[in-house]
């Protein structure tokens, strides 16, 4: 108890001394070191006898450069993981070490990529680094602002950093290709080489600012030298005896390094090298390193030191007069007067990555990107700019949406985010503030105001693949490319009128296009042709400008003399001059290049009429060749003073095949398409004008849908089990929707978001087609167009239907005059339109000699109609039908037709409020509302909520799944459950009400009746390890285990997965007779199933867990396809679809009964549901059902089922007897599968793969047997010879060896306790089964080839008399010399050239006999290594050996544990050839515990393999304290590199230098998409579309930028000089 206060009292006082020290040290001048630990920042007492270091600031990711300001106590260090540059303060001052430490963190320089080397300069307070991925040397103001490019030109890797304020100057050191040290002054003037010889991995770097001095150190030529600090006077400190140097700095006269290697602070004396010491050692990973003191950075005034020099922004040292220069951020220009900087960019080019934007400015020639802080950038592609308000405009495709902010990224909002799919172009209207886009998914063309609203559709036919786009404001043109199957560029006025097509021949992917507004010129990149080509802008002088190394142009802009593009296979920004055609490279090697735009920031040009007051219109204005045009937003019209848009009072809506269009009545303004997706052939139309929603069939999709009246939010209301539904209506008192369809002659019903669906009319129906609703009187009115064409009425719950009118032709287009209670239809035969009041009485003509009317409205005192013939609208006076005028006119085939007003949707029932307090649907009727459920359901005894169907069956056609309820009324109704291939099985599970299915052989899936909780539960795409490939065939449920039994086609076998997708894994593996049919008996824990072989089939049953396995029928089967149980009754019962035949038995077997083999086609499925047996029958489309007992009582159920492919009975689960299930609850405490046992309990047991732990519940990791041994079920017994596998005898603890054994092949005999045995073997005189079964009854055995002994043993006839006795009492060679002599000489000739081979067999048994004892002698102990066991902890973790391991040399001696000779001889051979392959070695006494007793073991393996070696130190195998043995048939744990051909030494740094990036370790996505392999070939066929949104430009697949990614520079070959080493 006195341990642990006794303890802490030990580390306060190791931290009082160390506090005490560092106190000592500041006072007395012993220098204090800060170095950087990588995931940590210390300080360590030079000094001190035995030091121990202090954490400064702690928890990093990869700190590796570090340095200090003295004077303020902060400290600065590099972090490469995170890519910055961050600061903490520390007290110098204070009395409590923990406030002597840093406090906190605070990133001041963000965006980096691997800043190396960092310094700081205390006089000018600045920071200067070193980046060696991006080769650039920079500067910033202490908190990171004004950050500048210094170098960026001639730099390879540059790394160390070190600064002389009180001269001016910087130095650095670069390790690329040509190594060297430079220097230059501060301001990056007088830039010089100082070292280039006798170098080669230059990696610290200091100053010694007494004697003028510098130093550094090479890591591979392994030594440190100094010279004066313009390189001459070179002299070497130290030489030869460094291992790994990297940073380096000194304090008066001595000099400290710090060694990646030894992991280790080391010093010396400055001069000459002596007195050479370790500071300390056991560094995790030591980097730079710096004397932290006030003789390190002394002051002195500089011309900075006043009013920063009068500069704006960074005043920087010089060596050339005036000793200091005024300096700009990066991007900006300095004004004339030398001293201020510009606002900002002047030129920029703004660019789209995948997840990221970025600003880089054309001002200056170092081209620095700067990313913008934008939020939530998922995948953007086109980008734009509008130099007025200065904000930049982008779309993205993975939020599929257009977005902007302020050009600093500040601002950002979303503009427009509905019914965008993939918009690929953008482009500003700087003029009229408009924004125009292109879609490629939605193939339109679209604007709205700049702030997005007033959305206006301008083109959307013929568009294919529409993708870049460009506006001349000026001219008052719009420009696109179109890559789709005929490429295309084409141009249209900013209205989106006069189209006009100017280039359509020799374009592959038009991706980029920029517009020359000066010179009148078009230029495109295309990526597929690989061109920059330009023409007019009226098409006219095409001309190529590029064709050479443009693999893949993606953005495209044009700004001045200059095109730039993106390209995304070079990874690159690139520029050409247009008139000279001289190409440079901007940007190169970063990935996801998308759009991009060069721009003004400020200066804009050109004006038209919409520039001053929207040009005076309410919403959109187009300034178009013509002059102004104003235009109006969808939904709103244009007054008659054109510049007034106006909510219309009422307007007509009509379908036209694929379009849904209006017209305004209030202006009778030409027609306009509604936006909508995915209409193919619309039909029936109606509206519901609370919601301001459309609602329409379509014929072609067969669906019906519905979207906002601005074509927002299309989704489909019902798209299952319609046929032609011609006929549509809105309840908008009930909130239903009612339909009528031709094909399935139904009238039905659904809530308006499709729920509850519901039958209402479905018997006397002779193709239904207009509907029209009356809910406010509670009647639905219809026509029919069969032999007996007629008007008919019912209440709107389908009840009390009469016919009010009969003498008519094919009535279509009715309607309902709600003002003047009259019913309006047009008449097809008779090409009139009729009227009569609501009880059919008062028939009126209205309009006759009419050439061919088909839909029909009615609006106030007029009709309209359309007119096929005539191709128009027409309107006439409801009453008389005069004054007839054309509403519009060229319109093929109108379909339907209404008028959108609130007047056509007016007052209220009792379904308005509250859905009538029905759970389902709330009918209308003129008796009051009606509650009605979903079809199947039954309602309650409250007459308002409905229950679900208790009893019913399922099926299943290729594409949809069906409920059929018998005894009911209404007819069987397809699910709304989405099918996403062919339905081949179908299940269901009475607890949680899902439909299970096997989806086309990939998935099984489930869902709700309602389609909705709709999930995978097995997939195809699945890598578990026992499941390579899934072919689901056949599936049944265990309700109570909550598992799913289903067999794969591709691996032959049954397995178990949970309902919720965890799968359990295989119970049952057979490649010969392969398992398909299956049918789970749960209450009694056993399963039934098919197996089939190529010209046979069994019926076999199991217990759940696969074994017990036995076959019930071998006979008589040739393809079953289908069983069925009646668990109650105790029947199976089976389909056979080759004998057309449906047969019965007990569940023993026994019993066997043909209950129809009659007229049966093409039988698919089988099911039991109450008293009947019900198949299915493909060929002629049909259920049938017999009675389950006698086969009688046959009866077709339901005919013209197309497709039929599966069906199950579903009854209602009794909870109780549910509950009283041992497996019910928590799978009866088993881990894996519960099996209930006949006394009502639970038996647990296990997959294939597991085997049950001793606990009897939990699964485990089997033992690791070979494959010529029998795994043991439990028991500390593990691994038994094949042989002894059912042979009588039980050597595993729990009998398992002995259990389920197999049922014998025709070439083998099975023993009375099922052991096989050679058929040959039989009645041969001597016992080989252990039950002595093979030598009884053997009186009658003999065949007509063989001789009977009189012991009954059968021998062959010519053994009889030749000379050998062959029966056992000898009888073989009694009364021979009766027999010729010559025969028996033939024999003994015979016999006597066997006898040499016989003694060779027996010797040679014996031998390996001896062999096999030596070997289990000498190798049979636990291996021990020379210097003890072998430390496997280190590895794997885990203190055993593998069962597999092997001893690799001579070397290491070590014995096993030795055994006796077990079953016989030939058990001992056949063990020794079992055991080369690294398997145990075992004999009978050993298993059985005659002998020493056996450990449990585990699952052996190779020891893991490394994917990178151990970050520090190197894994070189000597650096480590435990001496590890490798061995030589094990995976290398090391990574093989790369060979590289530089300078032939070891891999450069480069973000891929350890094979990071390998295909074999990294998945790649794009290095194996197609598109990518045939991007370097121009032969066709041509790859995949360019879309952005393929995958294999992605940043994540591509060698990330930054060095933190995982590296490990550690190998055999000398580590190169980077920082980055592996830190994981």
């Amino acid at each position: 108890m006195e341990l642990k206060p006794r303890a802490f009292e030990m580390d306060v006082l190791l931290v009082e001394l160390l506090f005490y020290s560092f106190l000592l040290s500041v006072v007395h001048g012993a220098p204090l070191l800060l170095f950087a630990n990588r995931r940590d920042v210390r300080l360590v007492d030079a000094e001190v006898v035995r030091p121990e270091s202090v954490v400064v600031v702690s928890d990093l990711e990869d700190a590796a450069a570090v340095d200090f300001l003295y004077s303020e106590g902060l400290i600065f260090w590099t972090d490469v993981s995170e890519e910055a540059i961050k600061q903490t303060y520390y007290n110098q001052s204070t009395n409590s070490l923990k406030e002597a430490l840093g406090t906190g963190q605070t990133i001041i320089v963000s965006g980096l990529d691997s800043p190396d080397g960092l310094a700081c300069d205390w006089l000018g307070r600045k920071l200067y680094w070193t980046d060696s991925e991006t080769n650039r040397i920079e500067v910033a103001n202490l908190d990171g602002t004004s950050r500048k490019v210094l170098f960026w030109l001639d730099l390879d890797q540059p790394r160390a950093i070190a600064l002389n304020p009180a001269h001016r100057y910087m130095y650095w050191t670069d390790w690329g290709e040509e190594p060297r040290i430079e220097r230059a002054g501060m301001d990056g003037s007088n830039r010089k080489v100082i070292v280039e010889v006798d170098i080669y991995w230059p990696n610290g770097l200091t100053i010694d600012l007494d004697e003028q001095k510098l130093y550094w150190a090479d890591a591979k030529l392994s030594f440190i030298h100094r010279a004066n600090l313009d390189g001459s006077s070179r002299e070497t400190v130290v030489e030869g005896t460094l291992t790994h140097p990297f940073a380096l700095t000194l304090s008066e006269e001595t000099l400290y390094w710090t060694d990646w290697q030894t992991r280790s602070i080391h010093a010396c004396n400055k001069h000459t090298g002596d007195k050479r010491r370790e500071i300390l050692s056991g560094i995790y990973s030591p980097m730079d390193i710096q004397v932290l003191g006030p003789d390190r950075q002394p002051h002195i005034q500089t011309p900075c030191s006043d009013a920063n020099g009068g500069c704006s922004h960074l005043c920087l040292l010089s060596p050339i007069q005036p000793f200091y220069s005024c300096a700009c951020p990066t991007g900006v220009k300095l004004q004339e007067d030398g001293k201020t900087c510009r606002p900002g960019a002047e030129q920029v080019l703004l660019l789209a990555r995948r997840t990221d934007l970025r600003r880089i400015s054309l001002d200056l020639p170092d081209f620095t990107d700067i990313v913008l802080q934008v939020d939530d950038i998922r995948h953007a592609i086109a980008i734009d700019y509008d130099p007025v308000d200065g904000y930049v405009y982008w779309t993205d495709d993975d939020v599929k949406a257009i977005r902007r902010s302020r050009i600093d990224g500040t601002e950002a909002q979303t503009l427009v985010t509905e019914e965008i799919n993939h918009p690929d172009g953008i482009a500003v209207d700087w003029v009229a503030r408009n924004l125009y886009w292109t879609d490629t998914g939605t193939d339109r063309i679209e604007v709205t105001r700049l702030n997005g609203t007033s959305r206006r559709i301008l083109i959307k036919e013929n568009l294919d693949e529409p993708r870049a786009i460009v506006l001349d404001p000026v001219n008052g043109y719009m420009y696109w490319t179109d890559w789709g199957e005929k490429p295309k560029i084409e141009r249209a006025n900013l209205d989106g009128t006069e189209r006009l097509v100017l280039l359509n021949t020799s374009l592959g992917w038009p991706n980029g296009l920029a517009i020359d507004y000066e010179a009148g010129k078009l230029y495109w990149g295309d990526a597929k042709t690989d061109k920059i080509e330009v023409i007019n802008v009226d098409g006219s002088d095409r001309m190529t400008l590029l064709e050479d190394k443009l693999p893949h142009i993606f953005g495209f802009t044009l700004l001045g003399d200059y095109i730039y593009w993106t390209d995304w296979q070079r990874r690159s920004i690139e520029r050409v001059h247009k008139t000279n055609a001289i190409r440079e490279i901007i940007i190169d090697q970063l990935p996801d290049l998308m759009g991009l735009k060069a721009a003004r920031v400020t200066e804009t040009f050109g004006t038209n009429g919409c520039a001053e007051d929207n040009g005076g219109c309410s919403h959109l204005c187009f300034h178009r060749p013509q002059g102004l045009q104003c235009a109006c937003p969808m939904g709103l019209e244009l007054l008659s003073d054109l510049r007034t848009c106006i909510v219309p009072e009422a307007f007509l809506l009509f379908t036209n095949r694929a379009d849904i269009r209006s017209i305004s009545l209030g202006t009778n303004s030409n027609d306009v398409a509604i936006p909508l997706t995915g209409v193919k052939e619309a039909s029936a139309l109606d509206f519901d004008v609370s919601e301001n929603r459309i609602y329409w069939t379509d014929v072609s999709t067969k669906t019906i849908s519905r979207a906002f009246m601005n074509g927002s939010s299309v989704e489909h209301v019902i798209e299952f089990g319609l046929d032609y539904p011609e006929g549509m209506a809105v309840d908008w008192m009930g909130r239903n929707v009612y339909w009528a369809d031709t094909g399935t002659n139904r009238i039905e019903v659904a809530r308006l978001d499709g729920q509850y669906r519901q039958v209402l009319v479905c018997k006397d129906l002779d193709n239904p087609r207009s509907l029209a609703l009356d809910p406010a009187n509670g009647y639905m009115y219809w026509t029919e167009w069969g032999g007996k064409p007629r008007i008919a009425r019912a209440h709107m719950d389908g009840s009390t239907i009469v016919t009010l009118v009969d003498k008519v032709g094919r009535a279509n287009g009715l309607t309902i005059d709600y003002i003047d209670q009259r019913l309006y239809w047009t008449d097809l035969d008779t090409c009139m339109i009729e009227s009569t009041n609501m009880q059919g009485l008062q028939r009126e003509i209205v309009a006759d000699d009419l050439p061919h009317p088909f839909g029909l409205t009615q609006y106030r005192d007029y009709i309209y109609w359309t007119d096929w013939n005539l191709r128009s609208i027409e309107r006439a006076d409801k009453r008389s039908g005069l004054n007839r005028t054309m509403v519009q006119g060229h319109l093929e085939y109108v379909m339907d037709i209404l008028v959108f007003h609130s007047s056509r949707q007016d007052g209220a029932n009792d379904c308005s409020h509250n859905n009538g307090d029905c759970a389902h649907l709330c009918l209308a009727s003129p008796a009051g509302a009606q509650c009605r459920c979903a079809s199947h359901y039954t309602l309650d005894s409250n007459s308002r909520n409905c229950s679900s169907p208790s009893s019913f069956l399922l099926f299943s056609q290729k594409a949809s799944i069906s409920r059929m309820v018998l005894g009911e009324q209404s007819p069987d109704i397809i699910l709304p459950i989405h099918v996403i291939r062919n339905v081949r099985a179908v299940n269901y599970d009475p607890l949680e009400h899902l439909v299970y299915w096997v989806d086309g052989k990939q998935n099984i899936r489930r869902a709700l009746d309602d389609g909705t909780q709709s999930s995978v539960v097995v997939s195809s795409a699945s890598t578990h390890q026992q499941m390579p490939d899934r072919q689901p065939h056949d599936l049944s449920l265990d309700p109570y285990s909550r598992t799913v039994y289903w067999t794969c086609e591709a691996t032959n076998t049954i397995n178990l997965q949970r309902l919720d997708g965890d799968s359990v894994g295989v119970v049952l593996r057979d490649e010969h007779d392969k398992p398909r049919a299956i049918v789970v008996n749960a209450e009694h824990g056993y399963m039934y199933f098919t197996t089939m072989q190529d010209r046979s089939a069994k019926i076999e049953g199991a217990s759940l867990d696969g074994t017990e396995r036995e076959s019930l029928f071998t006979t008589g089967l040739i393809r079953p396809v289908a069983l069925a149980l009646d668990n109650k009754l105790g029947k199976l019962f089976w389909v056979d679809a080759d004998l057309k035949r449906i047969e019965s038995s007990d569940l023993t077997g026994a019993n066997r009964i043909v209950l129809q083999d009659s007229n049966i086609l093409q039988p698919m499925g089988l099911t039991v549901l109450g008293e009947h047996l019900y198949w299915i029958d493909r060929q002629q489309q049909m259920i049938e059902r017999v009675d389950k007992l006698t086969g009688e009582k046959r009866t077709r159920i339901q005919g013209r089922i197309s497709y039929l492919t599966s069906i199950h009975a579903v009854e209602n689960m009794d909870y109780t007897e549910f509950a009283s299930h041992p497996c019910s609850r928590d799978n009866g405490g088993c881990s894996h599968i519960c099996i209930a046992k006949g006394d009502g309990t639970p038996r647990c047991s296990c997959p294939m793969h597991l085997v049950l732990l001793p606990n009897l519940l939990v699964c485990g990791e089997p033992p690791t047997c070979s494959t010529e041994q029998f795994t043991c079920a439990t028991g500390d017994i593990d691994c038994i010879p094949m042989a002894w596998r059912c042979d009588g005898l039980a050597e595993c603890d729990d009998n398992s060896d002995e259990e389920n054994c197999p049922v014998c092949s025709a070439f083998q005999f099975q023993c009375d306790k099922g052991q096989c045995v050679d058929a040959q073997l039989r009645c041969n005189g001597e016992p080989d089964c252990a039950d002595n079964s093979d030598e009884q009854d053997c009186d009658t055995i003999c065949l007509p080839n063989q001789f009977r002994c009189n012991n009954n043993q059968c021998i062959l006839k010519k053994q009889h008399c030749d000379s050998y006795n062959d029966c056992a009492d000898n009888s073989d060679e009694i009364f021979c010399e009766f027999l010729t002599p010559s025969s028996n000489d033939v024999h003994s000739s015979s016999h006597g050239s066997t006898i040499g081979p016989v003694i060779g067999i027996i010797l040679s048994v014996f031998v390996m006999g001896g062999m096999y004892f030596v070997c289990q002698r000498v190798v049979g102990r636990r291996y021990k290594g020379p210097n003890g066991a072998f430390p496997h902890e280190y590895i794997s973790g885990t203190p055993h050996v593998p069962l597999n391991f092997i001893a690799p040399s001579s070397s290491q001696h070590g014995t096993f544990t030795g055994i006796s000779c077990g079953k016989s001889m030939m058990s001992s051979v056949s063990l020794m050839g079992s055991s080369s392959s690294g398997a145990p070695l075992y004999d009978r006494n050993h298993v059985t515990g005659a002998s020493s007793s056996s450990s449990s073991s585990t699952k052996g393996a190779f020891y893991p393999q490394m994917l990178n070696p151990p970050p520090s130190p190197a894994t070189d195998r000597s650096l480590y304290n435990a001496e590890i043995f490798y061995s030589s048939n094990s995976p290398s744990t090391t990574r093989s590199y790369r060979p590289y051909l530089m300078r032939g030494v070891a891999p450069p740094t480069t973000p891929c230098s350890t094979d990071v990036c390998d295909s074999d370790y990294t998945t790649s996505r794009w290095k194996s998409n197609k598109y990518y392999m045939d991007l370097n070939s121009d032969s066709d066929p041509y790859p995949p579309p360019p879309t952005p949104r393929s995958q294999y430009l992605s940043a994540e697949e591509s060698c990330p930028p930054s060095p933190s990614t995982e590296r490990s520079y550690f190998h055999l070959c000398p580590p190169p000089p980077s920082p980055c080493t592996d830190s994981s």
